[in-house]
């Protein structure tokens, strides 16, 4: 494996599709910072793995949702980038933080929409807004969206319209971002089995096999159908990718 030395901020990378994104970067040879919400056991073993795997990775807490937080956090990469990693810098972020909570537009409340503006969109606007400073030049960012942003299921209206707020917000990084040499880029998963919101898509058979028949590839998707995505958009062979939404679905919905 050769070395690459490059550093990526994965938010949310202790569990879920951010664990398996962070695992990809790491065969890839590339050193991981995670960030983790409140389990940090999950974090602390993630980490492990990541290190048995041959690279350095490190985990800090971070809240997404309060974007007050933001300016300490970087901080505390700034710390954890100088003592695990010698660097002043990393090379990559990728905007994985997120939450699933699914209500109909009729019965979706005001608190429901705020925690997914402030997670979903507000956070990830911010925080990579703060991160720019420690972003090296010639890195990339990599921001996660949906297939419900491209086709429309009842019970989704308000988180899928923030994932369209990070597709088009990811074009505006995109352009004024280049001049630095750095790719945004947004990947769109269709329906993965994991715990994210509540485990639906994993855990309830009919679901399962609705999307299933509505797919291409005949099946719905696992999480190592998107870490390798995401890990490949971080990569040289995908830099003149840029500005564009890659949906990883299987072909849902076509």
């Amino acid at each position: 494996m050769e070395k690459q030395n490059k550093i990526v901020l994965v938010t949310g990378g202790s569990r879920g599709l951010g664990k398996n994104a962070a695992t990809h970067l790491a065969k890839k040879g590339f050193d991981v910072i995670l960030t983790y919400q409140s389990k940090k056991d999950d974090a602390d073993e993630t980490v492990r793995e990541l290190k048995a795997i041959g690279v350095n990775a490190a985990a800090l807490q971070l809240d997404v949702a309060d974007s007050k937080t933001f300016d300490s956090f970087f901080e505390e990469v700034k710390t954890v980038l100088k003592s695990v990693f010698n660097a002043e810098k990393f090379d990559y972020l990728v905007n994985n933080a997120g939450v699933g909570i699914y209500n109909s537009f009729a019965e979706t409340t005001e608190e429901q929409f705020d925690t997914l503006v402030n997670i979903q969109f507000k956070g990830a606007f911010f925080l990579t807004q703060k991160a720019l400073a420690l972003l090296n030049d010639g890195g990339g960012i990599v921001n996660i969206s949906s297939g419900l942003a491209r086709f429309a299921l009842p019970g989704y209206a308000a988180y899928a319209s923030m994932k369209g707020a990070m597709e088009t917000l990811t074009k505006y990084q995109a352009k004024e971002l280049g001049a630095r040499g750095i790719n945004v880029n947004i990947v769109a998963p269709g329906a993965i089995e994991t715990d994210f919101g509540g485990g639906a898509v994993r855990d309830n058979e009919q679901l399962n096999k609705m999307i299933a028949s509505q797919t291409a590839l005949g099946r719905v998707g696992l999480p190592d159908d998107i870490g390798g995505v995401v890990a490949f958009l971080c990569t040289q062979d995908a830099k003149w990718i840029n500005a564009q939404r890659i949906e990883a679905s299987g072909g849902m919905f076509l």
